[in-house]
């Protein structure tokens, strides 16, 4: 998944960056309220963390715009003003929660977690095609029992097919939700993600699963 950090303190930049990293995200990092509103309208994410004091404009103003040019990705404003007015204000504009400075990253990652998660009832923490199992909240991968080592990138990658199972997901869909927006788009980085995760899932006595559709992207699938 990607996440939109829009903060001007490098610090926290650093801070978030890596933390979240360490959790699987991909994180792109605009300092200014104006770099902010161009990247949430340009790129795809699955949610932004935007701290309130950012130069050009602050953060009232980027979740205003943000929202007014139709974009409805999740936001958890940051700010170190706790005032319930400052909430209020943040949450009638758009922001869908809001957390004090300073903060524990683990209540933030669960607060993130939170917006993210879907019902229990509607999403299984367990995705599957024929013997594959990847557990989102073990961050487990198995085929026919036999636990995979996969890299953080590579679960990414795994997780986002198997959620779009025998759907054909483009290399565009791919940069946008797996990687930061330093990704060269003309690297061949996703090809060789591709490659090494069907080294390490696929079998010669298995059915195969990553499917290349020529011109388009890949797909997971039982079937070609």
């Amino acid at each position: 998944m990607r996440i939109l950090l829009i903060e001007d303190d490098s610090d926290t930049q650093d801070f978030l960056k890596g933390r979240l990293e360490e959790k699987g995200f991909a994180v792109d990092i605009a300092g200014t309220g104006t770099r902010g509103i161009y990247y949430a309208r340009t790129n795809e994410y699955d949610l932004i963390l935007l701290d309130y004091g950012l130069p050009e404009k602050n953060g009232f103003v980027v979740c205003e715009e943000i929202r007014q040019n139709g974009k409805y990705t999740p936001i958890i404003m940051i700010s170190v003003n706790d005032a319930v007015t400052y909430k209020i204000r943040g949450l009638t504009l758009g922001a869908d929660d809001y957390v004090s400075k300073p903060f524990y990253f683990d209540e933030l990652f669960a607060r993130i977690q939170a917006i993210l998660r879907r019902p229990s009832e509607i999403e299984s923490t367990v995705l599957a095609i024929d013997d594959l199992l990847l557990d989102t909240s073990r961050q487990t991968v198995t085929r026919n029992n036999v636990p995979i080592y996969l890299t953080k990138k590579e679960f990414s990658l795994l997780e986002y097919l198997l959620k779009h199972n025998g759907v054909v997901v483009t290399r565009g869909m791919l940069m946008e939700h797996i990687w930061d927006i330093a990704l060269d788009p003309f690297s061949n980085t996703i090809e060789t993600h591709i490659l090494n995760l069907r080294r390490k899932i696929e079998q010669p006595s298995k059915v195969k699963l990553i499917h290349s559709v020529s011109g388009r992207g890949y797909k997971i699938d039982l079937v070609r």
